[in-house]
């Protein structure tokens, strides 16, 4: 049990969609939520459980029977596809009766196909998905499929999904940008979730506000492309005048941000993350490959040399920082030379860790029929070339700090192996700490050794 779920459940942000009329009478529906893809769908996710108990329902594990469930959907490869229809017709094995709201990408993206899945009332796309909670009232026991999904491009208003309450989880997430327009070959992403929007700089203030109030230490800011923040907005901002403001305040203890891309990450930037106490010594920029020739056919705005000169410079200016960064295998035209060019680059730079995603067919993306395919069998051997890679680079980063202090926020989970405390330091290294602590303290560690994946820490006394 997280310090979270002690609290009690609030209102969503008073322009979302009021959740307390939701229920239209007495009886207490139970709702199951489930999610698949990236934190911008788990804070969507979050403000959907919390508006449905605020509105008088009752919400339960995916896994236990229902009145309604909701599947919170992601289409950015073909497995996340396939995921979400599992989870579809597993909601549907549990109870035949309930009703089956489908959201998020895939939902946008296929909604015909989502459509003939026995079972399904809704279809709702993302920037219908506000109106779920509503929605579950009026269609409980209703015939389907429905479909509501609205043409994304046409969006201009930032979806107001902001949860208050995380539960199980120590950090909170704030979403402050939807959408992208950068239009990479192979990304789906832009087709549905439409152009960038994002939160105004005073609501971004305003939520993280509420969230330290509420007991988090940690807020980590989220969206689909973190840096193009505050380009639509009039007067327009950049997310570096608002990392300012929000460290300058001190409003949280810890603030992180979830992923950049590289030629947003500016000297500004960089000299934020270097001199605050408050912005996490970690930065996520997607490289997707080392190979100048396959960058080039994605649609990516630099080249290698870019790439490992901005990670140079970033580990020289900002002592202990953790660069992490995707690496896509089997793009179309990826020669064993081209894959080769990939791995002698991140072999060769100290970042921290990878995310390492196979290649996959996104239809409606240049890419997909591009020529030079690469054979999935292919795809998997090189994913696993670089798997094998990222748990080398893990390993090398982590044991840096065998011996040097750093400072960790204990979530509430435990290491399954030593039976002690889980948490991340401020530079994204999984510690297990030994010496008392307890969920949502930030405590100072000395680590002694590394095993399986995290780093052994001892809390050090005050």
């Amino acid at each position: 049990m997280t310090h979270q779920a002690a609290r009690p459940q609030k209102s969503p942000i008073a322009d979302c969609p009021a959740p307390a009329k939701i229920a239209e009478d007495r009886h207490i529906l139970r709702v199951a939520v489930t999610t698949l893809g990236c934190k911008v769908n788990q804070c969507e996710s979050a403000w959907i459980a919390e508006a449905v108990t605020a509105g008088g329902m009752t919400v339960v594990p995916f896994e236990e029977e229902a009145d309604c469930y909701i599947v919170n959907t992601c289409t950015v490869t073909q497995r996340s596809d396939y995921q979400s229809r599992q989870l579809i017709r597993r909601a549907v094995r549990k109870n035949p009766a309930a009703s089956i709201f489908v959201t998020g990408c895939y939902a946008q993206r296929a909604p015909a196909d989502i459509a003939r899945i026995p079972g399904v009332r809704i279809i709702a796309g993302n920037a219908e998905k506000e109106s779920i909670p509503r929605l579950i009232r009026q269609m409980a026991g209703t015939e389907g499929p429905r479909l509501l999904v609205g043409n994304i491009g046409k969006e201009k208003r930032f979806p107001r999904l902001g949860a208050t309450v995380f539960p199980e989880h120590t950090r909170a997430f704030l979403k402050i940008q939807d959408g992208c327009n950068a239009f990479c070959s192979y990304c789906i992403v832009p087709s549905t979730r439409g152009r960038s929007r994002s939160l105004p700089r005073a609501e971004v203030e305003e939520r993280l506000a509420t969230l330290a109030g509420d007991g988090y230490r940690e807020v980590v800011l989220t969206g689909i492309h973190l840096g193009a923040y505050g380009r639509d907005l009039t007067p327009s901002e950049t997310l570096s005048a608002v990392l300012r403001g929000c460290a300058d305040g001190r409003t949280v203890e810890r603030l992180r941000l979830s992923s950049i891309e590289p030629r947003e990450v500016t000297d500004e930037l960089i000299a934020l993350v270097g001199s605050s106490e408050v912005l996490c010594r970690h930065l996520h920029i997607p490289l997707q490959s080392g190979d100048d020739g396959i960058l080039a056919a994605m649609h990516r705005n630099y080249d290698a040399a870019f790439f490992r000169d901005l990670v140079l410079h970033l580990q020289a200016a900002i002592p202990g920082l953790a660069v992490g960064i995707d690496v896509m295998a089997g793009f179309p035209g990826e020669t064993e030379t081209a894959f080769a060019n990939t791995l002698h680059l991140v072999e060769a730079m100290p970042v921290a860790y990878l995310h390492v995603f196979p290649f996959s067919r996104r239809p409606g993306t240049p890419a997909a029929g591009m020529p030079g395919q690469v054979p999935e069998e292919e795809k998997k051997r090189r994913t696993q070339i670089l798997r094998h890679l990222a748990d080398e680079k893990r390993r090398a980063f982590a044991t840096r700090f065998i011996g040097e202090p750093l400072t960790v926020l204990i979530e509430a989970r435990t290491d399954k192996t030593t039976g002690y405390p889980l948490g991340f330091s401020d530079n994204y290294v999984t510690v297990a700490v030994r010496g008392g602590a307890k969920a949502n303290q930030i405590v100072r560690v000395m680590p002694d050794s590394y095993r399986i994946g995290r780093l052994v820490a001892e809390v050090v006394p005050d």
